[in-house]
């Protein structure tokens, strides 16, 4: 089995910094994080007979890899293309952003063009951990698929096909959540069957959210008694005072927004990309929901990686077409996605919105593996849990990345 020391960085733990640190890895597993040893042992151990591969940070971070929710695609993919090569392409690009477990994301389109998707998935996730070994070449581990589109408000469908929006049909989605590929459901609360869709899914064990929504204080109410407790991408794409008056006048209807905020058992993701929320939004989150109820995302496109210019959101036959220019998306002047990487995501929001680094950190790697159940296993550099394992600089910069154990490309290769 694979030995491996990291050393000669902080390595950053939920709750702090840990100065001169260590992480031991053997085969695919943490074995010890601590205080570095004051001798480092020899390139073969005698005690074992094992090589031992001596990692130097550099003086950098030691970090946990990432783990994103929400994303679309990358490096000229989508996860609607409903191929596992482009499944693929797009977790190579995201591991060399440091994101080691990833959810990929449906968008609105038709019951072919989702179960092709869910299809490809399931194949690349079932061949990640294969006869030969964990196959780490393939990037991101596929921890399960984000259901997120179709079942969006007619009003927040945003920069997804509008033709692909529907309300929710049971057949269609217990055939997909029998995929056995499925890990989070998204449905918005106000459509009807969305106390169905959540209960169906609450009982499967995925983590049920609301998106692309205009629903009410107690359409939300309604849906968290069937399971629902996270909202995707706050602030976008959601209900307001402002627009709950368009649709039931006076008096006025409390939104998603202080649904959100008041309810403690409620988590939410932002878009730290510096594009979609101001710092101070950003800090107002993180002050009111803590770091073990907020969550960054990507909410990234095909154009992660990409040079400016013009793009498909959603299948590459038929998706919305937006602009990058290299910052965010465009539809028509409104935002359309990402297309920075959840290392970006860190840095922002370490740096614009003045959260502590190993923050910042948690809400990208321990808290989304809370909110769906996976923290025993990943999230955190801890002892037993699998070696997803990140070398930052000290700009956080991602310099190398393992995923259970074994290193993958480089950023840029």
């Amino acid at each position: 089995m694979a030995h491996s020391i990291i050393h000669n960085g902080t390595v950053i733990l939920p709750d702090r910094l840990l100065d001169h640190g260590e992480v031991v890895i053997v085969a695919d597993r943490i074995v010890r994080v601590g205080l570095a040893a004051a001798v480092l042992p020899k390139p073969v151990d005698p005690r074992s007979a094992q090589e031992v591969t001596i990692i130097d940070a550099g003086g950098g971070y030691i970090c946990p890899g990432f783990i994103d929710l929400h994303v679309h695609g990358g490096q000229g993919t989508d996860y609607m293309d409903g191929t596992p090569a482009a499944v693929r392409i797009a977790n190579r690009c995201h591991a060399r952003h440091g994101t080691t477990t990833i959810f990929p994301t449906t968008t609105t389109g038709s019951p072919d063009q989702l179960r092709a998707m869910l299809l490809a998935c399931r194949a690349v996730r079932d061949s990640w951990n294969g006869s030969d070994g964990l196959n780490a070449a393939d990037g991101a581990w596929i921890g399960g698929v984000h259901y997120y589109g179709p079942y969006f408000a007619p009003d927040k469908v945003g920069c997804h096909s509008r033709e692909g929006r529907r309300d929710p049909n049971v057949a269609e989605y217990r055939d997909a959540f029998d995929l056995g590929i499925i890990r989070i459901a998204t449905c918005a609360a106000e459509l009807p069957g969305a106390d169905a869709f959540y209960r169906e899914a609450y009982e499967r064990g995925y983590l049920c959210t609301c998106g692309h929504s205009n629903a009410s204080w107690s359409e939300m109410q309604s849906a968290f008694d069937c399971g629902m407790r996270h909202v995707d991408h706050f602030w976008c794409a959601m209900s307001s005072v402002a627009s709950l008056r368009q649709r039931f006048g006076t008096p006025m209807q409390a939104s998603m927004e202080q649904f959100v905020l008041a309810n403690r058992d409620m988590s939410t993701e932002v878009i730290a990309d510096g594009m979609h929320l101001s710092p101070e939004l950003l800090r107002f989150a993180w002050s009111i929901k803590g770091p073990e109820r907020l969550c960054l995302v990507t909410d990234a496109n095909r154009a992660v990686d990409m040079p400016v210019g013009r793009y498909r959101f959603g299948p590459e036959s038929d998706g919305t077409w937006f602009e990058s220019d290299g910052r965010v998306g465009f539809v028509e002047g409104a935002l359309a996605s990402t297309v920075k990487g959840l290392d970006h995501m860190v840095r922002h929001m370490h740096r614009a919105a003045g959260c502590p680094l190993e923050q910042a950190v948690r809400m990208a790697s321990l808290t989304p593996a809370e909110r769906v159940g996976l923290d025993q296993e990943i999230g955190s550099l801890t002892p037993g849990k699998r070696a997803d394992v990140l070398v930052l600089s000290r700009d956080l910069e991602v310099q190398r990345v393992f995923i259970a154990g074994r290193e993958i490309e480089p950023l840029g290769v």
